[in-house]
């Protein structure tokens, strides 16, 4: 059983013991690697050094540049041969990040994403789908071991190829899916088109999201399409990949499981810790990781800790749904923005479909944001009809992002459809 009370309920006191002892055997564990060992006789760290959670912030920052720069087997803590797999991003603008596992590792990632699955209400009577790409991508294999885990009937379907996808939701009875959020409303699109009512023709009733920011309306929008709970799933590969926070039924934040991680929040330019509540970006440090483990990890991803307790008993902290990247923030006309609030505002229109292009372009010694978004079914070739709608979401894009874009709506279909992770956002400045 995956409902592990002695871990999931712990008080704040005991979780932080735990973190401390995880912390000092992380710092043993970590000398062995070369990148750690140098690191850590530079500025006098040692795990009898460490005698509060208070010391980890005398630990400089790891960031992905570390990672590459020590590609591809600087910073493992074990010897090759005890490690059993190898994940790693793609590399297209120089060396990828390589991440180690040892057998250890692998079983406790999958107890991890178990422990996920399980918390939605996930049971060994279910058909799991994972429509994620395997390979060296993670989302494929961590789901795939976490649902074996749980008991789950699992469909190693992997990304692509719609309409297979759908003949084994159909014939297989699956009742779970992992998929990409761009790529769910995609899926219903394709189920309607041929006809296939998911509410009435298939057995789902959950799917977990997750590899790219989506808002909350864009999750709404897929458990209306689709007739199932969404929960939002958050993972990277530098931390095993997903299963690091989830959601519960309660669907208010994210568990970030605090027997695996330790969780810091910083001001992502003063590199200073935030104030309990405020955005700032995600640094996780691994507490039980063998093969490579990483302290105090840079992730770029922009959320706050939520106050208070969540309703299900469970006493991890919970992170809010991410805002974006700090790399991925828009900076134009001197107005700092994210694609996910222009995304907030599209979905509340049920004219309007879910695909869209953010464009960004030098016109006339000007920086300019044009915004294409697919009409959906409900739309009208009406002109004023059309007219009036495109008004109003300038007026709301307009108070929420403090400058005025272009805006274009286009007939569904028009825009092009990623089987993968959407690309929201062309910024031709940079060309």
């Amino acid at each position: 059983m995956y409902w592990q009370e002695n871990l999931e309920t712990l008080s704040r006191e005991e979780l932080e013991q735990f973190q401390l002892e995880g912390l000092k055997k992380t710092i043993a564990q970590a000398s062995n690697s070369p990148f750690y060992k140098a690191r850590f006789e530079a500025h006098n760290i040692t795990p009898e050094s460490i005698t509060s959670l208070d010391d980890l912030q005398r630990i400089p920052f790891t960031t992905k540049d570390d990672l590459r720069a020590n590609y591809p087997y600087g910073m493992a803590a074990v010897p090759l041969k005890s490690c059993v797999r190898i994940h790693s991003s793609s590399g297209t603008t120089g060396n990828p990040t390589v991440v180690l596992h040892s057998a250890k590792d692998l079983d406790q990632w999958a107890n991890q994403v178990a422990r996920c699955m399980y918390m939605v209400g996930i049971r060994d009577t279910d058909v799991f789908q994972n429509t994620s790409g395997y390979g060296m991508f993670t989302g494929g294999l961590g789901f795939q071991y976490g649902a074996e885990k749980l008991g789950c009937l699992t469909v190693p379907a992997a990304a692509g190829n719609t309409k297979r996808q759908i003949k084994f939701i159909t014939d297989f009875g699956t009742t779970c899916l992992h998929i990409i959020p761009s790529y769910a409303t995609r899926l219903a699109e394709v189920m309607y088109e041929l006809n296939v009512d998911p509410k009435r023709d298939t057995k789902l009733h959950t799917v977990c999201i997750g590899a790219e920011p989506h808002s909350e309306e864009q999750r709404k929008r897929i458990e209306q399409l689709l007739g199932v709970k969404a929960y939002n799933c958050f993972g990277m590969s530098e931390m095993n990949g997903p299963g690091v926070a989830f959601e519960c039924k309660e669907q208010n934040g994210l568990h970030i499981w605090e027997d695996y991680v330790i969780v810091e929040i910083i001001d992502p330019v003063t590199l200073k810790p935030v104030k309990p509540g405020e955005t700032g970006e995600l640094v996780l440090t691994t507490i039980n990781r063998e093969a490579m483990p990483l302290l105090r990890y840079r992730t770029r991803d922009l959320t706050c800790i939520l106050p208070g307790e969540c309703a299900c008993g469970r006493t991890h902290k919970r992170l809010s749904r991410f805002k974006g990247r700090s790399d991925d923030m828009i900076i134009l006309k001197g107005v700092n923005l994210f694609p996910i609030q222009i995304e907030t505002i599209l979905m509340q229109f049920k004219e309007l479909g879910s695909n869209y292009l953010i464009t960004i372009e030098t016109i006339n010694n000007s920086d300019e944001m044009l915004i294409e978004v697919e009409l959906s079914d409900l739309f009208t070739d009406d002109y004023s009809v059309l007219q009036r709608l495109a008004k109003e979401i300038t007026r709301q894009l307009k108070d929420e992002l403090l400058l005025t874009p272009r805006l274009k709506l286009v007939a569904k279909g028009s825009l092009p459809v990623a089987e993968g992770k959407a690309v929201r956002v062309k910024d031709l400045r940079k060309l």
